[in-house]
């Protein structure tokens, strides 16, 4: 697992790790809310669901980043193996993967709690 974090790169993963702690925090604090108090419900449901977002949003740029990278490598060698090419396309895609799997956890948080409200 520790070797996908420096993988992806530690500045994007950590973002996106950082982005998941505070969904998981505003998930407990939403749930723990009492349903009198509508007004603190929906401010969570706000935050998690554009952090959720921001966190795709940032996978995605951290994808294209690496693509940015590879493609600079690329273009300074004078031949490449396909393998060598396979194997940068698909660390270029850990970030995209952590963040959609941060999205996919906000979505199924907010469905829980529209359910319990």
């Amino acid at each position: 697992m520790m070797d996908l974090f420096y993988q992806g790169g530690p500045l994007f993963i950590g973002l996106l790790s950082l982005l998941l702690l505070f969904i998981l925090i505003l998930s407990v604090r939403a749930f723990m809310s009492s349903d009198n108090d509508k007004g603190s419900t929906s401010s969570y449901f706000y935050w998690i669901k554009e952090l959720g977002t921001l966190a795709l949003v940032l996978g995605i740029f951290g994808q294209l980043i690496g693509f940015f990278s590879a493609f600079s490598v690329i273009e300074q060698s004078d031949g490449m193996s396909p393998q060598v090419l396979a194997g940068g396309l698909k660390v270029s895609l850990i970030t995209t993967l952590y963040g959609l799997l941060i999205f996919i956890v906000r979505s199924i948080i907010l469905m829980i709690l529209k359910k319990k409200n």
